[in-house]
């Protein structure tokens, strides 16, 4: 990897940035720009898709929560193929993966545009995928090549701010696009951010690479993928009639094996796609588990919560899409205090804490009925953006506290496999349940929908206060390294 120049103290949020001698001042400043497009394209990709579920399962003819897969398929696909985003970049650079990774992802946006029905758009969806797979893991790769680990969490915070212009803007965009547009719109918006994502990677983005990268484990990537791919597979039908049961079970064992057998090859190959022994950090361990298990609980939410609202409530598109807005609203205006809360109380008792408020949080939201004011729900989940933006900022900063600068590709690749796994299973888990409680999936009263996502939220509820156990193995001063010196930086 070429070396990074010595950091100089900033004097704004863009100027800590230390790229490569000879890259114009110009670059300097709109790097993290470049970055946060990627992460704008797909903030603003699920969340605007999110509230188009009801019309878009109108248009195909298929249930409301058959649409899982088309969001389950697009995690998945960034869950099997995020762990070689590192190795990709290290053989190849990061301009040409994070440009590849543009570049497939518009394709799969406008082939996503033009599906006929809900297999051509899961293909699709998964294509998309394997664009995203690159093109957050390399960027966040590029933040953490170019960053100190005291100026880790502020450049997160700063770069995430834009990013998070998406989650804001996409549940409106998603209403009035299905109101007064077509619901294909929702994903050829993304075709000129895409198109000007690539002209600003090739003029601004820095090529960091290995000069000998490791041979890929191609054996690992295809048990590893196959694994995880069958897994979600058997969420996504189970429920379902068109497995049985002894059926369902025999599939699950056979995930279970392939999952069981990476574990197994990462221990005996000298280049494992994925560095297992990392888990052996105290803090890599937390961050990635506790990842995992919280995901799990809020990771449907943002599936559930437009269903309530047009389903369930009646709400229209439009007005679904606002009630969305306050989440977003929160996370990006309270982000930059974040390092403040994390240097003040520390890494454990933020996790523990925020966890369970979080969990607490999800229950609350099963009292959300035709009766419950308009502003409590929207103070609710301006409560809940707010909680879930600093879970976020904390565990994805805790995994880089005590990796190596060697480590780091290894620990991102790690970190985003279980992000998006975690999502994926999250979506079809609050599907699932939703499903459970359904005396007909098809022909359901909105009573009966109410009914059915109110004992949903109990049960990811419960999931996600379960969690707090992982961070509990904290220490006091696990991660003071990144959160006292952001901390200083920001004051």
């Amino acid at each position: 990897m070429q070396p990074n120049p010595p950091n100089v103290s900033p004097t704004s949020p863009i100027e800590v940035f230390s790229l490569q001698p000879g890259m114009a001042d110009s670059s300097r400043r709109l790097l993290p720009w470049l970055i946060a497009v990627a992460f704008f394209m797909e903030s603003l990709d699920t969340t605007i898709l999110n509230t188009g579920v009801p019309t878009i399962a109108a248009a195909l003819h298929v249930a409301p929560l058959s649409m899982k897969s088309v969001l389950a398929s697009y995690t998945l696909s960034l869950a099997v193929f995020i762990p070689i985003s590192g190795w990709m970049a290290d053989r190849f650079g990061t301009r040409r993966v994070f440009a590849s990774a543009i570049g497939i992802f518009t394709l799969g946006s406008f082939l996503c545009g033009i599906s006929s029905n809900i297999h051509a758009l899961v293909a699709c969806r998964i294509l998309q995928g394997c664009g995203g797979a690159m093109m957050v893991p390399v960027g966040r790769l590029t933040m953490v090549r170019t960053f100190a680990k005291s100026e880790l969490v502020r450049a997160m915070s700063f770069v995430a701010i834009p990013g998070l212009i998406g989650p804001m803007l996409g549940p409106i965009a998603g209403g009035l696009i299905v109101a007064y547009l077509h619901w294909r719109f929702i994903f050829f918006v993304n075709i000129p951010i895409g198109l000007a994502g690539l002209y600003l990677v090739y003029r601004h983005l820095p090529d960091y690479r290995e000069e000998r990268a490791n041979p890929l484990d191609v054996a690992g990537l295809i048990l590893f993928g196959s694994g995880v791919a069958l897994l979600s597979y058997v969420l996504e039908v189970f429920g379902e009639h068109t497995l049985s049961g002894s059926e369902i079970l025999g599939l699950l064992a056979v995930s279970i094996v392939l999952l069981a057998s990476y574990g197994f090859h990462a221990t005996r190959t000298a280049y494992p796609m994925l560095q297992l022994a990392l888990f052996r950090i105290r803090t890599f361990r937390a961050a990635v588990a506790g990842s995992f298990l919280t995901r799990l609980g809020i990771g449907g939410i943002p599936f559930l919560f437009p269903l309530l609202y047009q389903v369930g409530l009646g709400f229209t598109p439009i007005q679904s899409g606002l009630m969305m807005m306050p989440q977003a609203i929160a996370a990006m205006s309270l982000k930059l205090t974040m390092p403040r809360i994390l240097a003040r109380f520390g890494y454990r008792t933020v996790l523990v804490s925020n966890t369970l408020l979080i969990g607490l949080q999800i229950l609350l939201f099963a009292t959300i009925g035709k009766s419950t004011p308009v502003w409590l729900v929207v103070g609710e989940v301006f409560c809940y953006g707010f909680f879930t933006s600093l879970q976020y900022t904390s565990m994805n900063t805790l995994v880089y506290a005590d990796v190596t600068e060697e480590q780091a590709s290894s620990a991102s690749s790690i970190a985003s496999t279980a992000q998006q796994m975690s999502i994926s299973f999250g979506v079809a888990s609050a599907s699932l349940v939703t499903a459970f409680f359904l005396p007909d999936r098809y022909r359901s009263d909105p009573l009966q929908f109410i009914h059915g996502i109110h004992r949903a939220f109990f049960v990811l509820g419960g999931m996600t206060i379960l969690s707090t156990i992982v961070f509990r193995a904290l220490k006091r001063g696990d991660g003071n390294e990144v959160s006292q010196e952001a901390e200083l930086r920001v004051g």
